[in-house]
């Protein structure tokens, strides 16, 4: 029953977001992160929770062509198998400057700030947040693996460390565009 459910979910994610494809105008700024819009499913590992995740992602064209919203839904399973979190995820994705920057939430209260993004137009974005004293700095990285998938890394230099840990690192697909 629980399969059903999820199913479910991720259709009904699918089907809220609107269609984003290469008819729809970019700005400037975002035009270099087409290779993101879309609809995505993937999964990977979740180094701190020892387990796997599946999600459902949704990336699409906002604002007048100068936001792109990510939505998201995670499941995060044990070694086991067994489910031991869900949440869902908000991303704003916005040019502001010469730059671009982002703001992510959760459903667990996580806020994330992320200064401005280095980007390879169609085929990298690396997101890092604002450095602030005893306070970890994330970073998020989205590869382009031809037109149809994504690598992803999600990593965190705790407070006093030089370097970034993984936190979760998967694979999308796109399901539709």
């Amino acid at each position: 029953m629980a399969g059903l459910w999820t199913n479910l979910l991720a259709l009904a994610l699918l089907m809220a977001a609107p269609a984003a494809d290469e008819t729809i105008s970019l700005a400037p700024a975002m035009e270099p992160l087409r290779f993101l819009v879309g609809h995505w499913e993937g999964a990977g590992d979740v180094t701190d929770a020892h387990g796997r995740s599946h999600g459902v992602s949704t990336i699409g064209v906002e604002a007048d062509g100068r936001v792109l919203l990510r939505r998201d839904h995670t499941e995060v399973v044990d070694v086991a198998g067994k489910r031991t979190e869900g949440f869902g995820q908000l991303m704003v994705v916005y040019g502001e400057g010469p730059g671009v920057r982002a703001d992510y939430m959760d459903g667990e209260g996580h806020v994330i700030h992320y200064g401005p993004a280095v980007v390879v137009a169609g085929r990298s974005v690396e997101f890092t947040s604002f450095e602030a004293p005893g306070a970890p700095t994330f970073r998020l990285r989205y590869d382009a693996v031809g037109a149809e998938r994504l690598k992803v890394a999600f990593t965190i230099r705790p407070p006093g460390q030089a370097t970034f840990q993984p936190i979760a690192v998967g694979e999308l697909h796109r399901t539709a565009p």
